[in-house]
């Protein structure tokens, strides 16, 4: 089960920079945790204070030895290689993979950058329609959901959404891109989604509300 950590500072108490050393202390626990996928959702930051952070981020992580986790840049290729982050979350409005891979290969100094040439690429999808064009752009995972919760973001649809749900679920995992579960998942109900052919679950308060190594242990 591949495990989705999505970035909130914002969620946190205190000051600005409280929430910033909490954040990063969460990001530290999640990877020493083997937390697969870290995706920094910090989208009123700008490019500068976005880029500091993320260079703060990677650092940590990379200071862990032999750690899995790799840390994308939700929506920012620039900002993912200025950084040298490991890829990025695209949404709907943003760029396609294809455009992602190409900017990527004309990165310039290739020593600030993640070690591989190829960046890893996940993609918000709500339909099944989504993933499928997910799939065909060569996207590395799809990001499927809300799977429990009303997607409460208009970016993503009206107020009024209902959940996905399992049943979709399974429809967009039969696609040709592994697919990631995302929306109101527990660790109660994490299961429903990998028996729905999910090969892992994303989540913000998943991991910001709870003891993350907790959360891991019970997941795997």
């Amino acid at each position: 089960m591949l495990l989705y950590y999505i970035t909130d500072r914002s969620q946190f108490s205190g000051d600005e920079a409280s929430r910033r050393k909490k954040l990063l202390q969460k990001i530290t626990e999640a990877a020493e945790c083997g937390v697969d996928f870290i995706q920094l959702r910090e989208k009123d930051l700008s490019s500068r204070e976005l880029v500091t952070l993320a260079q703060e981020a990677i650092r940590l992580i990379r200071e862990i030895p032999a750690s899995p986790t790799h840390l994308l840049i939700n929506s920012r290729t620039d900002v993912a290689i200025a950084a040298g982050a490991d890829g990025v979350h695209l949404r709907s409005v943003d760029i396609s993979p294809k455009d992602v891979r190409g900017i990527w290969s004309f990165r310039g100094d290739r020593s600030l950058a993640t070690p591989s040439a190829v960046p890893l690429i996940t993609v918000a999808c709500h339909q099944v329609s989504d993933v499928i064009l997910a799939a065909k752009n060569r996207a590395s995972f799809a990001l499927f959901g809300s799977i429990f919760q009303k997607r409460r973001n208009s970016q993503f649809s009206t107020a009024n959404a209902v959940p996905a749900g399992l049943d979709l679920l399974r429809q967009a995992c039969r696609q040709e891109i592994p697919v990631i579960a995302l929306g109101g998942i527990t660790p109660e109900n994490a299961r429903s989604c990998i028996d729905a052919g999910a090969v892992g679950i994303a989540g913000i308060r998943l991991f910001q509300e709870n003891r993350t190594r907790d959360v891991v242990q019970v997941l795997r």
